[in-house]
C-alpha cells in the first residue's frame, strides 16, 4: 500500500521521490512556521538552537557551542555578535586560555527563551500536524535514526550523547 501511494506521489512530481528534496523542503516549511509563530521575538531557528544549547549547558566556548548544535564555527561566529548586540548573550575572554571566547545567555536571553516556549512549541506541532498523532513518535524516531546514522557525514557534525546524558 505504501509503495503504491509513493508511486502515485512520484507521478505528481519526480521530486517527491527524492529524500533530500523532501528534507530540504520540510526544513523550509518549518522555518516559515517558526518565523510565523515567533515573529514578534525576531529570532531565527538557528539562533534559537544556539540559545537553548547555552541554556542547557551554561557558559561555553564558541567551538564547543558549534559542535553542540552541528553548525560550522564560522556560522556561530556570525550569529553570536548579532545576539550579543541585542543583549541576549554575553561574551568574555577565557581565563584559562586567552585564545577562547566564552559565551553565555544574559538574563534578557533567558527571559526571551521562556517567553518564546509556547510559540516555538506551536511551530513544532504545526510542522508535523499532518501526521496522525499516533504516528508522530515513530516519525520523530525515524528522523533521529537518519540523523544519528549520518551525523559524521555532515559538514558540521553535532555532538551526540550516546548514553542519554545531555
Amino acid at each position: 500500500m505504501a509503495a503504491a501511494q509513493l508511486a502515485t506521489a512520484v507521478e505528481r512530481s519526480a521530486l517527491l521521490g527524492r529524500p533530500g528534496f523532501l528534507i530540504r523542503r520540510l526544513h523550509q516549511i518549518h522555518c516559515g512556521l517558526f518565523l510565523d509563530e515567533t515573529r514578534e521575538h525576531n529570532i531565527t531557528p538557528v539562533q534559537y538552537s544556539l540559545m537553548t544549547t547555552l541554556s542547557t549547558h551554561g557558559e561555553m566556548d564558541q567551538n564547543s557551542l558549534a559542535h553542540e548544535i552541528g553548525l560550522e564555527r564560522t556560522s556561530v561566529a556570525e550569529v553570536i555578535p548579532r545576539l550579543e548586540a541585542r543583549g541576549l548573550l554575553k561574551r568574555r575572554q577565557s581565563d584559562e586560555d586567552r585564545r577562547f571566547k566564552l559565551v553565555k545567555l544574559s538574563r534578557k536571553g533567558v527571559y526571551l527563551l521562556k517567553k518564546m516556549e509556547a510559540a516555538v512549541q506551536r511551530a513544532h506541532e504545526r510542522t508535523i500536524e499532518a501526521i496522525p498523532k499516533d504516528q508522530r513518535d515513530v516519525f520523530m524516531l525515524q528522523l533521529i535514526r537518519l540523523v544519528e546514522a549520518n551525523n559524521e557525514n555532515g559538514s558540521a557534525p553535532f555532538r551526540l550523547n550516546k548514553d542519554g546524558d545531555g
